[in-house]
């Protein structure tokens, strides 16, 4: 039986379909929520699904909520807290940028020294970040979420080495394109942004993200398993059928050359593609 289970962000998405799943399955899960609103939601569908899950709030960011859930008992770490900032690297608004890898990176990682240090000390424990496809590869409108996720891949690794001789193990979950509203829920923040739209490059209300998307079940399904060690692959690149041309476009910047002055494939399906459309 694995020891308790704390997972991030566990409000929305991956997140709480994963908490859901592990509780109703027995385990001793924590849900961490980034709002007290939150709480009572989780609780309830906890309750409608017959699982005892416990819920608490904890906003990554605080440094008041990192300390208090450093006071859990945690075997297990899964950061799955995190945000998407959608839109050109010119355009982004820097208090956007910010908020980006606050939430993403600063948070995750001043969350998990914590818990290392205590993981460290009883010889046992496992981190797992939630990563992205993002943390390895690179579309237009997605530089600041990606960088984000490509930050998030150095600290997981650097950990892995770090960790290794005190008994703690780490491993990331790479997600692709899934239908969890996520992904078209990046390319709506513009909406929100304090700037002046007439100096974008950009007309956004034209853009979308620009992949078909697929159904999110192989990651819960991945994720669970990480999670109790059923899985030892320290990379979870889902799904499966995206790993072999993720590994061509990382490959593929070895021989890269400077772009050529035309727009980009998926800029251009970026304007075609409607929001939400799913993998055929």
């Amino acid at each position: 039986m694995t020891g308790t289970i704390l997972i991030t962000g566990a409000g929305t998405g991956f997140g709480k379909e994963v908490a859901l799943r592990l509780a109703a399955a027995g385990h001793e899960v924590i849900a961490g929520v980034e709002a007290v609103a939150q709480v009572a939601a989780v609780r309830a569908e906890a309750r409608e699904r017959g699982a005892r899950l416990r819920v608490e709030k904890l906003d990554v960011t605080d440094q008041g909520d990192r300390e208090a859930a450093w006071e859990w008992d945690v075997e297990v770490l899964l950061n799955n807290a995190g945000v998407s900032e959608g839109g050109s690297t010119v355009d982004i608004p820097a208090e956007r940028l910010r908020r980006q890898f606050e939430v993403n990176v600063f948070g995750p990682v001043l969350l998990t020294q914590g818990f290392a240090r205590r993981m460290a000390a009883r010889r046992s424990g496992r981190i797992v970040f939630m990563s992205s496809v993002a943390g390895l590869t690179v579309d237009p409108f997605t530089g600041a979420y990606a960088g984000s996720k490509h930050a998030v891949e150095a600290f997981a690794d650097a950990l892995d080495q770090e960790l290794a001789e005190f008994g703690v193990t780490v491993a990331t979950i790479n997600p692709g394109p899934f239908l969890t509203g996520f992904n078209d829920t990046m390319f709506e923040t513009w909406k929100s942004w304090r700037d002046d739209p007439a100096q974008r490059l950009f007309d956004y209300e034209r853009l979308a993200f620009p992949h078909e998307q697929y159904d999110p079940e192989p990651v819960f399904e991945r994720t669970v398993a990480v999670l109790l060690g059923e899985e030892d692959r320290y990379r979870n690149l889902l799904p499966e059928e995206m790993e072999a041309d993720t590994r061509a476009q990382v490959d593929g910047q070895w021989e890269r050359r400077t772009n050529d002055g035309r727009r980009p494939e998926l800029v251009t399906k970026a304007y075609e593609i409607e929001p939400g459309t799913p993998v055929s």
